[in-house]
């Protein structure tokens, strides 16, 4: 019969075993940043700008410190910019993906926990008891390619990761010029208020004394009421402009009350040429990069798949059997599923059918990341032409006009109702300036996003379709 000591003897024996296990699983541990130093090299190389990971309450008193440093003035669109990388909650969310992405790949680089079995049989007065320490070989045996196929996974995670940040960087940056752009906007509104009210105001005293007949008045008080209405919905795409730049930095509270500036930056002299736009897209873009990525892990599950399809349940262990009458037993046991029915055809055929799904989506990739960078290139183009078409024709066209229109009222050529309809042309004008300067930023930032990630080129067609507006209401009247 088996005595406790005798027990505790043999398991004594299978713990080099386990010790071993444990030592060689000590090896992999996490690093120190997490996989984290990549991202943060990308935004200090393609951006300029600095990124903290909040993982300890000294790094978000780090965060807390540069966001209120940059809020006590008023904001350009670098600092918007640097405020939502620090800032946005979102981001720091997707950071945390980092981590766990490392915790996989660190589980998968460490062994397998080693099995003990033990069992008591009885057959008369013989009692015969079963020791085992079994140890999933499959597992052990495809550790370096699991591993592998967790780094490429990884690796993945961080660009994505990267990605997301460049993303948020260029919706903060479009995000800023649309609220510049828009307070701008609702002060020239404002001035065609007043003088539409100012027109009206008269019409109504001209026609109380009988010097206007009632049309020429209902006239008046008809653009008043449309000047009144846009100016209402000015307001309103400057307040939803503001809220989604400060959703952007990820304010809220007395952050909110941050400064913008009055007007937006000047356009440039002349647009950048990039004629090579094409191939340096496909060499910087993240998303081909990571879907060439993503080929090469499904290639490495692939053959992970191949590799193991018939190992799959290979198990090694040793065997320690004793009994009350007959010597102890000991030795090693080798336990592997016959592979009758399941060859393992099916899992393969479904990895190779990922695989080339995966090489179908790279090459999708890259035809689209080709045709959003020639159509982003175009929109700035267009955008710049347009802007330079306002800043130098139809701006100082528009100012000599009113010009002449003054010369005209002070000869008693033409009346009070023409010049203030002159007056309000021009600040359409000026409106419609400010847009096309607008719509041109946007579409610079759409660009700049094309040649590192998928743009959001819709924020670029948006504005340069909505420039027309701006004139709508001297047009109309």
């Amino acid at each position: 019969m088996t005595t406790p000591r005798h027990a505790c003897a043999a398991a004594a024996r299978g713990l080099p075993l386990v010790l071993a296990s444990l030592a060689l699983a000590g090896c992999a541990s996490f690093s120190p940043d997490g996989g984290f130093d990549t991202v943060e090299q990308v935004a200090q190389e393609r951006l300029g700008k600095d990124v903290v990971w909040a993982r300890t309450a000294e790094n978000q008193n780090r965060i807390d410190t540069r966001v209120a440093e940059l809020l006590t003035r008023p904001l350009t669109v670098d600092d918007a910019v640097q405020v939502a990388l620090l800032n946005n909650k979102g981001l720091q969310a997707r950071f945390f993906e980092l981590g766990i992405g490392e915790a996989e790949l660190v589980q998968a680089s460490r062994l397998p926990n080693p099995g003990i079995s033990f069992g008591r049989l009885k057959r008369g007065d013989e009692i015969e008891l079963e020791r085992g320490y079994h140890l999933n070989l499959a597992r052990l045996l495809a550790m370096p390619l699991v591993r592998q196929v967790e780094e490429r996974r990884f690796a993945q995670t961080r660009g994505v990761v990267t990605l997301q940040l460049l993303s948020l960087a260029s919706e903060a940056r479009k995000a800023y010029f649309n609220a510049v752009a828009a307070e701008e906007t609702v002060r020239y509104r404002r001035q065609v208020q007043q003088a539409a009210e100012a027109g009206a105001e008269l019409a109504r005293r001209m026609a109380e004394v009988g010097n206007f007949n009632k049309l020429q008045r209902l006239r008046e008080q008809g653009f008043y009421a449309d000047a009144t209405l846009g100016m209402a919905r000015a307001e309103h795409a400057a307040l939803a402009s503001r809220e989604r730049l400060t959703r952007l930095m990820g304010l809220w509270g007395p952050q909110t009350r941050f400064q913008l500036p009055e007007r937006l930056p000047d356009l440039p002299e002349a647009p950048t040429d990039q004629p090579e736009i094409e191939r340096a897209a496909l060499a910087q873009r993240l998303d081909v990069q990571g879907a060439k990525l993503a080929a090469e892990q499904t290639a490495k599950s692939l053959g992970l798949t191949r590799t193991t399809r018939f190992v799959n349940v290979l198990e090694l262990g040793r065997a320690h059997n004793s009994s009350n009458e007959a010597p102890t037993q000991t030795g090693w046991e080798l336990g592997l599923e016959l592979p009758l029915f399941d060859w393992g055809g099916a899992r393969v055929a479904r990895a190779e059918a990922v695989y080339m799904q995966a090489l179908s989506r790279a090459a999708e990739t890259a035809v689209n990341a080709r045709s959003e960078v020639r159509e982003a290139y175009g929109a700035y183009r267009s955008a710049w032409d347009i802007a330079r078409h306002h800043r130098d024709e139809l701006v100082p066209l528009r100012q000599r006009i009113a010009e002449e229109n003054v010369l005209r009222y002070n000869g008693m050529l033409i009346g009070v109702f023409e010049l203030l309809a002159a007056a309000r042309s021009q600040i359409a004008g000026v409106n419609a300036c400010i847009e096309s300067l607008r719509d041109f930023w946007l579409a610079q930032a759409d660009l700049e996003m094309a040649l590192i990630g998928k743009p959001g080129l819709s924020g670029a067609a948006l504005a340069l379709g909505s420039s027309p507006a701006a004139g709508d209401v001297g047009a109309d009247h």
